[in-house]
């Protein structure tokens, strides 16, 4: 089945309260991409951000981000008035986000709250003690907490969470609210034909409830220090390659207990997703460990991952599931068997094609129909600003590959290409839809502020783009209507 959607993260809708929530524009949105003939939304991890605001570097693989729970939805509820939201109003609807604008007001916004319906008791209890014992150390990684409390010790536990029982029904209540919202949201975009993709981190981030409460399942020492730490080694784009920080996880162990984690977490994962992207594919065939506390990732080694024996065990406790395999990047002859046994789709992405001092397996004609085409990801620039910071070589490359005569006509031959090609699924960021330049890029790996701020202009969905995207659509076979 031919198919298409738009990459647009939750973070990026305009707002009066400085970031994109579970709002009417989120709603506009999925009318947009139903009007547009759009069978796919994708978004990027909805956690609770910690290090850099970086939705890969979330406090918990399964809490939600409660930033991203609408306030006016409150007042609506009498929960909240008007004059308590002001105090969070930044300004322009689509001004870059200021994170610590939110931290300091959006938690005083939602105490306010008094009622709050229990759920998800296998992972919400430790999440929120775990956030309330954090603020109570000043915001510090649990590495730093008392040793008492950093090793879970019994009296401890129970000490915390009766001193801090008002701050954790406070953390129970958000991801209460934030899965009420947010299951309102998929409902009404699966209503109009629109699947939710979303995005599983490989890894966990190390300052998280997950490596706090589960040790056991990560490279640790017997004073629950990571052995080492995850990355990327040096490559053409980082002489020194990139630290990510991330607890490498103990596959014995996990294979010892039929992946029950990683089976629970993909269960919770579909029920907040259709579509699951599992980012860093590669890391289950073979993952880079860097030997913890080096400053680089210069001196890291490659370890034998689980291969398809975790894939196996989710198909047979989960049955037959939608899956996108995060396959970019150096790949090895067994990466490449492995998602081929899996049967998961890969990702192209088109921005990566066009080196011209070598082949590329990104270039259209390369394809296969198990695959899923991107112009770019979240990682890269913009298309305008690829156009604007490669290599004339490679602009030229890009043009005569196209056959388009002038660089302005780069971008849409480039989307008409994705939606053209073989591949059953075409993706495209909606920055590149509405022509935007590298001000508009999403994240710059390997480094830290100015990153996942991006938001879209509230008049940016217009009557135009969208038959635009409807014509292509449906032009190359990618809708239920049939092409002309």
């Amino acid at each position: 089945m031919r198919r298409s959607g738009i990459l647009m993260p939750i973070t990026a809708f305009p707002s009066a309260y400085g970031i994109g929530s579970f709002s009417k524009e989120a709603y506009a949105f999925v009318d947009f991409l139903a009007r547009a003939e759009q069978s796919l939304w994708q978004i990027l991890p909805l956690g609770p951000t910690g290090y850099g605001d970086s939705p890969y570097q979330s406090f918990s693989t399964f809490a939600g981000n409660p930033y991203f729970i609408d306030p006016d939805e409150l007042v609506e509820r009498g929960w909240l008035s008007a004059k308590d939201c002001a105090a969070t109003y930044t300004g322009a609807s689509d001004a870059p986000v200021d994170y610590e604008h939110i931290y300091n007001t959006r938690f005083k916004l939602l105490r306010g709250y008094k009622k709050f319906v229990k759920e998800n008791a296998f992972w919400l209890d430790d999440y929120a003690l775990y956030m309330a014992v954090k603020n109570s150390f000043g915001g510090s990684s649990w590495t730093e907490w008392d040793e008492d409390i950093r090793l879970r010790k019994k009296a401890a536990m129970d000490r915390y969470t009766g001193l801090y029982a008002d701050e954790i029904e406070f953390y129970k209540f958000q991801q209460y609210m934030f899965c009420v919202q947010w299951n309102k949201l998929k409902d009404h975009a699966n209503e109009r034909g629109v699947k939710i993709v979303g995005d599983i981190p490989i890894y966990v981030a190390f300052d998280s409830a997950d490596t706090w409460s589960h040790p056991e399942l990560f490279q640790l020492d017997n004073d629950n220090k990571p052995v080492g730490v995850a990355g990327c080694p040096p490559d053409a784009f980082s002489a020194t390659g990139q630290l990510w920080g991330n607890a490498l996880y103990k596959w014995d162990y996990h294979r010892k207990t039929g992946y029950k984690w990683w089976i629970q977490r993909f269960e919770y994962c579909y029920r907040l997703y259709d579509v699951i992207r599992i980012d860093h594919f590669r890391g289950f065939d073979e993952y880079y460990s860097i030997p913890y506390g080096d400053p680089t990732a210069e001196f890291g080694h490659w370890e034998q991952g689980p291969g398809y024996d975790i894939f196996k065990a989710m198909k047979d406790a989960l049955g037959q599931r939608e899956v996108i395999a995060e396959d970019l990047g150096f790949l090895t002859d067994t990466v490449l068997k492995l998602v081929r046994k899996t049967g998961y789709p890969g990702m192209k992405v088109l921005l990566f094609a066009f080196d011209h001092r070598e082949p590329s397996d990104y270039l259209p004609h390369a394809y296969t129909s198990n695959s899923v085409v991107y112009t770019g990801t979240h990682d890269n620039d913009t298309v305008e600003g690829w156009i604007r910071s490669a290599s004339p070589k490679d602009v030229r490359f890009a043009m005569k590959y196209l056959g388009v005569k002038r660089r302005a006509q780069i971008r849409p031959a480039l989307i008409r290409a994705a939606h053209a090609c073989v591949a059953d699924t075409c993706i495209i960021p909606l920055q590149d839809y509405l022509g935007l330049d590298n001000e508009a890029r999403i994240n710059m790996p390997s480094t830290v502020g100015g990153n996942w701020v991006w938001r879209m202009s509230p008049d940016a969905l217009t009557d135009e783009l969208c038959d635009e995207i409807r014509d292509l659509t449906i032009l190359y076979g990618r809708s239920e209507k049939t092409a002309r």
